[in-house]
């Protein structure tokens, strides 16, 4: 196997000037495991609970709901311990899914799933700036929603221009102002659960009872109830995309990412049971799926279930609290998004899929071309101001509709290739989780029927529409046209490379020697001043 380019010109060096390794187009280490942690359950905590997660409970009812987030909770773990086994041996600055894809499965596949990975996030950005300035209009203003789009934009363009270790401390507290809030509100829903609210209206399970635990959808009977089931556990995907990702990117600029991956693992699970199994559960309790505030369309904390159960409860000042941490979600996700997709674009480039100018840095660090070119979406946020530029803006965002079950169903294939090519060439990788293969290959099943679920209602009688079709299908055929056009192009006639020739070496020595370094560094400064146990608790939900 030909070597990596993007780690063909990296310079030899001593352990002890490891530090100092470097090459004309890397990124810095920066990240660190707090950042990296925080960061991905900031990226899958998100408006989607905040708001969306009305609209489903509309739709399935409580009990549908918890058994959603639940399901996909698993499923997204399973996901989460097949990226961090990959991603563990071979840490590499610029790396990403994609850029295993083409290291481990084929370089089509990377260079399709790159790309995809590029435009979605970048169309995202400007999706969440957008809903950020809806949401800044729940509170009474006559400022136009393009002045606080451009605010916004600035914001999130300047801290992707700053220095990563900024970037990731920013994101860290964003993140840490979603925990906070989130717990919150579990803290409430207990409260108003057991009659403590102002009403002292004891609620228990009454809205499970009346209008009851399950609802139907589009039909009646069991056929509904399934339609139902299915339409939030579909939905219930969106929650959590990109957040598994999220970490094997942050992983190329990670503190020693040998360790700190595999934590990450650990603790995403945690959070995940806590903040979505918990959280579904507690919003059917605290809020009927009848409530008229649910499928409003406000896009702002009108339409929350917590904000509505707040109401009813006749707590004044609180809605205003939670709109305030919508507005954080969406901005913190506009931020990640931004920087997620400029590091897709420096990954392409030094993997050899996108022009080299993109794997430029600063002194910084910086891949500077590859952010300017990812900020290049963020104006289509502007497009949502005319109400025709609206559309073509929603055209636009439907092409990302399929790409997070899209990425996990590739991020199966890419661990059971790369376990594959371990036991060929009889490696041992430094991390493997207990769970896989077995998980990937659940997941795999289970994302390949959701991604062809997606959009399972526009197949309803008197539903099908082909602007409807093509909302739901549309990334579908673009990835499709990524990975066949460079495969007749430059695929080489090699569709998947076999067992015993995936490139397993090239660039490990460094990692290795790096592994080497910072354990000497942990060893040199000894051990740490104990903490107190309880505030090591409450670390393992901040940290």
């Amino acid at each position: 196997m030909k070597q990596d380019e993007g780690l063909s010109n990296v310079e030899s060096c001593t352990v002890g000037d490891l530090e100092h390794l470097t090459t004309r187009h890397e990124t810095k280490r920066n990240i660190k495991s707090r950042h990296a942690q925080m960061i991905a359950i900031g990226g899958s905590v998100g408006t989607a609970l905040f708001v969306g997660s009305g609209q489903a409970l509309a739709v399935g009812g409580p009990a549908f709901l918890f058994l959603s987030y639940c399901l996909m909770s698993l499923l997204v773990y399973g996901i989460a311990t097949a990226v961090i086994e990959v991603a563990t041996y071979l840490p590499i600055p610029g790396s990403s899914m994609s850029s295993y894809a083409t290291r481990y499965v084929s370089p089509s596949v990377g260079f399709a799933l790159g790309w995809l990975y590029f435009y979605s996030f970048g169309i995202l950005v400007a999706y969440e700036i957008t809903a950020a300035g809806i949401v800044i209009n729940y509170w009474p203003n006559d400022v136009h929603i393009a002045v606080w789009i451009t605010i916004l934009l600035v914001v999130i363009v300047g801290l992707n221009l700053s220095p990563v270790a900024v970037f990731a401390e920013t994101e860290f507290w964003f993140a840490g102002v979603k925990v906070v809030m989130i717990i919150g509100l579990l803290i409430l829903s207990l409260v108003l659960m057991l009659g403590g609210g102002p009403t002292h209206d004891r609620l228990g399970f009454r809205y499970w009872n009346d209008p009851g635990a399950v609802n139907s959808y589009l039909i009646g009977g069991a056929g509904g109830r399934f339609t139902a089931f299915l339409y939030v556990w579909i939905f219930s995907g969106f929650s959590y995309y990109f957040s598994p990702e999220l970490i094997v990117v942050t992983g190329g600029e990670m503190r020693n990412p040998r360790k700190n991956l595999p934590i990450a693992s650990r603790r995403f699970f945690y959070r995940l049971a806590i903040f979505y199994g918990l959280g579904s559960l507690a919003i059917g309790i605290i809020c009927s799926s009848t409530s008229k505030g649910l499928t409003s369309g406000a896009g702002n904390a009108n339409a929350s279930p917590w904000v509505i159960a707040i109401s009813n409860a006749k707590i004044s000042v609180l809605p205003s609290v939670v709109n305030g941490g919508i507005l954080t979600s969406a901005w913190s996700a506009g931020n990640t998004y931004l920087y997620m997709s400029s590091r897709s674009l420096y990954s392409l480039a030094v993997s050899g899929n996108a022009p080299k100018i993109f794997t430029r840095c600063t002194k910084y660090g910086l891949p500077i071309y590859a952010v300017l070119a990812a900020c290049c979406f963020a104006p289509l946020a502007y497009l949502s101001v005319a109400n025709q530029a609206g559309i073509v803006f929603n055209w636009l965002v439907n092409l990302t509709n399929t790409a997070g079950y899209t990425s996990w169903l590739i991020c199966t294939v890419i661990l059971v290739r790369f376990r594959k090519a371990c036991d060929a060439q009889g490696v041992a990788a430094p991390y493997r989780s207990k769970i896989q293969p077995y998980a990937a290959w659940i997941c795999m099943v289970f994302m390949a029927f959701l991604l062809l679920a997606n959009g399972f209602t526009v197949f309803y009688p008197g539903r099908f529409t082909t602007a409807g079709l093509l909302t739901t299908y549309l990334g579908i055929p673009v990835f499709f046209v990524l990975w066949l056009g460079h495969q007749l192009v430059a695929g080489k006639g090699q569709w998947l490379y076999r067992a015993d020739e995936v490139d397993l070496s090239s660039g490990l020595s460094n990692i290795e020697a790096e592994a080497t370094m910072w354990a000497e560094e942990e060893r040199d400064k000894g051990q740490k001043r104990r903490e107190l146990r309880w505030w090591k608790s409450i670390g393992y939900i901040w940290q």
